[in-house]
């Protein structure tokens, strides 16, 4: 059945069309096998968005149940039809103060789609398969807002992408999940809730509200102390998930968490937890990417990390001389999480990297739990010159090109993408004993996970967490400007101070603040 109304989307049929699938199996199949068919002649090259996925809410409300949409595209929307988009990326805007444009959905269809997508509970997955601009920051508003997630295959071509593609839709399909979800964040007297960050939609200052709930999607709190606090008796937080399962049933699930107080500055910074904090900072600067200049969100960022730094200096730490910076132990790694942050492709304004690109990125961190973030801003760097006859994995050395090396072989994970860096003079043993390939000549553009060993395949599924598409990376090849872009301790290829840069122009601030 079709229905070619796409200003005002309707179910044809009066007790909708959503069927059990092992009932269904053989119809639905055949319908799959015939819609290449159907639409082999078609001269139609326009697509539509905003109605396919409100014919999605329909659906569901004819059904009287939550789920999820799992929506395949390929290209902006142009046909005449609601939430029709037009190309409006200009990197002209790129470093000014227009460049936040490019970052705001577009209000209007999109906006509503949202609340109605989240009241009906229905969750989207949205699938894009680009060669060109797509305006993700519009189309990606409403899996943002409803809980699901962005996954992008740019030029896909099914021989090399396929099979990440399709381990991809496995796991999101898999995955347990929540639906219709509402959330409250409680306190005891002192403090409470004052913000939100997540892929999530409020009515109210209070209520959040999820059209699903996964392991994929984590939300940051953050509240404020704004009275006294009771160092006896601590200080309390309740965090209440109402939610419906997939089989139908509404549950409650609590967390009740008890902090310690103090009024002592020192104890504060010890008890400090540096990946929590660049999670919330992390959202806090890519929230402010829509309303503010990236020059200005940067400026803020280091003047935080100066104050805080400033303040254990003055307050807490034992005198010494002006020229040595102070850290406190629990963020050691602090300004170097913060200077990756800054370097990001979606706060540096390069020609280089596309607007969607940055949107993506935007859109995941904003979802990211404490632990994508710490290895999305550092990434792993592990050396693989060993023995490749051993089952222990090497410990990680320290993200910077000074740790390469030509006779080396290294794997780096962010959480994201997954490269393998092979120096040019490689032993041919462990290319051998790792490829079954004679030399590096030999070795294949992308990997084809049978050819190779068990240690290389061990070590690609100690990354079984998340599906990573691994990609070889041979030194002085042309793909090796994309591995170098995450060394996030050097200088950045799209601009971007190294660590050690970065460090002196923090210390210069704090020495500026105590004066």
């Amino acid at each position: 059945m079709v229905v070619s109304d796409v200003a005002e989307m309707f179910v044809p049929l009066q007790d909708g069309f959503l069927v059990n699938y092992q009932e269904s199996r053989a119809v639905i199949h055949n319908l799959l096998d015939q819609i290449p068919d159907m639409f082999a002649d078609t001269n139609e090259s326009e697509t539509v968005f905003a109605p396919i996925i409100q014919a999605g809410v329909e659906a569901f409300k004819a059904a009287e149940c939550s789920g999820k949409l799992f929506i395949f595209h390929s290209s902006i929307p142009t046909a005449e039809a609601p939430g029709k988009l037009k190309n409006r990326d200009d990197r002209k805007l790129f470093n000014t103060e227009k460049e936040k444009t490019l970052f705001q959905p577009l209000k209007g269809v999109y906006e509503q789609l949202c609340k109605d997508c989240v009241a009906q509970g229905c969750c989207v997955d949205l699938f894009l398969f680009p060669s060109q601009y797509l305006d993700l920051a519009t189309m990606g508003d409403v899996p943002t807002h409803t809980g699901g997630s962005v996954y992008k295959y740019s030029n896909f071509q099914a021989e090399v992408d396929g099979t990440h593609f399709l381990n991809d839709l496995r796991k999101d399909v898999e995955k347990p999940i929540g639906f219709d979800a509402i959330m409250r964040v409680r306190t005891s007297t002192g403090f409470r809730a004052t913000d939100f960050f997540g892929a999530i939609h409020m009515n109210n200052t209070t209520d959040v509200e999820m059209a699903a709930v996964d392991c994929d999607n984590a939300l940051t709190v953050e509240f404020k102390h704004d009275d006294t606090l009771n160092e006896e008796t601590g200080a309390f937080i309740q965090c209440a998930l109402l939610y419906t399962t997939v089989g139908g049933q509404r549950r409650l699930r609590v967390h009740n968490l008890s902090l310690n107080c103090s009024s002592q500055l020192s104890e504060l910074y010890k008890s400090c937890e540096t990946d929590t904090l660049i999670n919330f900072f992390a959202k806090s600067a890519y929230r402010a990417m829509l309303n503010q200049p990236l020059k200005n969100i940067r400026e803020i960022l280091v003047n935080q990390t100066a104050h805080m730094l400033a303040c254990y200096r003055k307050n807490c730490a034992s005198p010494s001389a002006a020229s040595q910076l102070i850290l406190p132990d629990a963020m050691k790694v602090f300004p170097v999480y913060m200077n990756s942050l800054m370097k990001t492709p979606a706060m540096v304004g390069s020609p280089e990297i596309s607007t969607d690109e940055r949107v993506l990125q935007r859109l995941c961190v904003m979802a990211m739990g404490v632990e994508e973030t710490q290895v999305l801003l550092y990434p792993c760097l592990i050396p693989l010159n060993m023995d490749v006859s051993s089952s222990v994995l090497p410990g990680a050395v320290r993200c910077s090109e000074e740790r390469l090396s030509d006779n080396g072989m290294f794997l780096l994970e962010n959480g994201r993408l997954l490269f393998l860096w092979l120096g040019q003079a490689c032993p041919s043993e462990l290319i051998q004993s790792l490829f079954n390939v004679p030399s590096f000549a030999h070795l294949p553009e992308e990997l084809v996970r049978s050819h190779s060993s068990g240690l290389l395949f061990n070590l690609i599924w100690n990354y079984s967490f998340i599906v990573l598409q691994l990609l070889i990376v041979k030194q002085k090849d042309r793909p090796e400007i994309l591995f170098r872009q995450h060394l996030v301790e050097d200088k950045g290829l799209h601009g971007g101070a190294s660590y050690m840069d970065f460090l002196c122009y923090v210390h210069r601030e704090v020495r500026q603040l105590l004066t």
